[in-house]
């Protein structure tokens, strides 16, 4: 049903998710981050709440696995979940509930977690970290993308996937990207097509939000 990656990256202290599903709006549903404190997921029977929880548990100074006890032991259903957490300091984990759907599996790398289920191939988290491991020092989202086109190498989901995400948190109160395909027979395309637009003019948005004055020409008709 989805599979995902949550990471912290070393080089700028970005946090950042990549998730796809075949149910639509995965990224709407699953994907957290927040600036200076983590990153997490929440799948498999999504309760949307417990992306939330994770973060609050960080930001009050539990570590990525304190966190993630906190939140299992106090949910309700917490076996029907499937949960992953990054914290600020780079530690991570991740949880699969007994009653996780289908081949299910996790796998953790550097700063970074991945897991999935009702997967093609167990071997789908592991292949994401080796994609996302592969150049370190690449902007978060281009290894963020080589994960998801890492997990689709590998076998992806067990049946197409119809949506995808991408978050990315930096150092504002909002996310410096949240690019989402929430239906489309090719979201990975989608989103690749979205990224290659928006990675290059991500900080001008945060420039206009944070001084309009000194903005450049938005480029868009009618504004002379």
């Amino acid at each position: 049903m989805t599979f995902s990656l949550a990471a912290r990256c070393a080089r700028t202290g970005q946090f950042g998710v990549v998730i796809s599903s075949s149910s639509p709006a995965v990224a709407a549903r699953c994907a957290w981050v927040q600036s200076e404190i983590g990153a997490a997921c929440t799948q498999n029977i999504t309760d949307p709440r417990l992306g939330p929880a994770l973060l609050a548990e960080l930001a009050d100074g539990a570590s990525a696995s304190a966190a993630l006890d906190a939140v299992v032991r106090k949910a309700s259903y917490s076996q029907h979940r499937q949960l992953s957490v990054v914290s600020a300091a780079g530690d991570m984990a991740v949880f699969s509930g007994a009653h996780t759907l289908g081949v299910h599996a996790s796998a953790t790398g550097e700063g970074a977690v991945a897991c999935g289920n009702l997967l093609a191939d167990p071997g789908v988290p592991a292949a994401m970290i080796a994609a996302f491991e592969a150049d370190p020092e690449a902007d978060l989202g281009d290894r963020l993308l080589a994960a998801l086109a890492g997990a689709l190498d590998a076998g992806g989901e067990a049946g197409p996937v119809h949506s995808t995400g991408l978050l990315i948190a930096e150092d504002q109160a909002w996310p410096l990207t949240d690019l989402r395909v929430d239906w489309h027979d090719d979201p990975v395309g989608q989103l690749q097509a979205a990224w290659a637009v928006w990675k290059p003019q991500a900080h001008e948005y945060v420039g206009r939000a944070l001084n309009p004055a000194q903005s450049p020409s938005y480029g868009v008709p009618g504004d002379q």
